[in-house]
């Protein structure tokens, strides 16, 4: 997000002037290649900018007053639309409507430390399963309406050895017991589901039943018909495998 000059409201975002040399050939890739902008929006880290309680629940997607864009007439109610439209914004006013949003990493630190406002397990349980929710209901974006979209949460653990703040370190969804730090709603069955499979039962091998030798009679030909037929091409042993072997592969590709 720090490629923004401005974000707020949604409908100015724009890129930074002095990064157009690196990012107007990236851009053009993308659109040449039919390749997504991929951009890290955290509601906590604004949140931490501004920690007022309205500010919570509009990066909760909790109940709120929303927040009207005068530039483009529409109101948002949670700070990660926001966000996603800005990005939108800064691509369309470069010309590349063409060009998709995707969200390559979001998420709610579970702890942190006593000056970090907000890491707590109750508002990372409410961000990761509203937003999940949101996600799931395909309404998308003030900006982008009636799709979702493509989102990764960070992170799956945490990182303990993960140098800086506490909050830096407590953003896994899951332990490494492959329980989850809270529920989420991602789980259909709850963490069940990820207990490792068990070992599969092995059955002894069933001795291949016995084929019984058969010695084909080969009909003598006459000295006539042996002398005028062409001579037929029989495939040896060592022909058939490869013939099989080709088949397998045509199969597969």
């Amino acid at each position: 997000m720090d490629v923004l000059a401005s974000s707020d409201p949604p409908s100015s975002g724009a890129f930074k002037p002095e990064l157009s040399a690196a990012l107007d050939p990236l851009l053009a890739f993308l659109s040449k290649t039919g390749s997504p902008f991929l951009v890290n929006p955290y509601p906590y880290f604004a949140y931490q900018d501004d920690p007022r309680p309205d500010t919570l629940a509009f990066c909760l997607f909790q109940p709120n007053a929303g927040r009207p864009d005068a530039g483009s007439g529409l109101t948002y109610t949670s700070m990660f639309d926001a966000q996603v439209d800005a990005v939108r914004a800064a691509l369309d006013a470069k010309g590349y409507k063409d060009v998709e949003v995707v969200v390559a990493e979001t998420g709610w630190p579970h702890s942190g430390g006593a000056d970090e406002a907000g890491a707590s397990v109750e508002n990372a349980r409410a961000f990761v399963s509203n937003l999940v929710s949101h996600l799931r209901s395909m309404v998308g974006t003030p900006r982008m309406p009636g799709k979702s979209v493509d989102t990764y949460l960070f992170a799956v653990y945490d990182e303990d050895l993960k140098p800086g703040k506490a909050s830096e370190k407590s953003f896994g969804l899951f332990q490494t017991t492959l329980t989850e730090t809270y529920p989420t709603g991602l789980m259909r069955n709850g963490t069940a589901g990820l207990a490792p499979a068990p070992a599969p039962t092995v059955r002894p091998a069933s001795p291949p039943p016995a084929i019984p030798q058969v010695t084909p009679v080969q009909p003598q030909p006459s000295a006539a018909s042996a002398a005028t037929a062409p001579p037929r091409h029989v495939r040896s042993a060592a022909e058939l495998p490869r013939t099989i072997s080709a088949l397998h592969v045509s199969a597969c590709f």
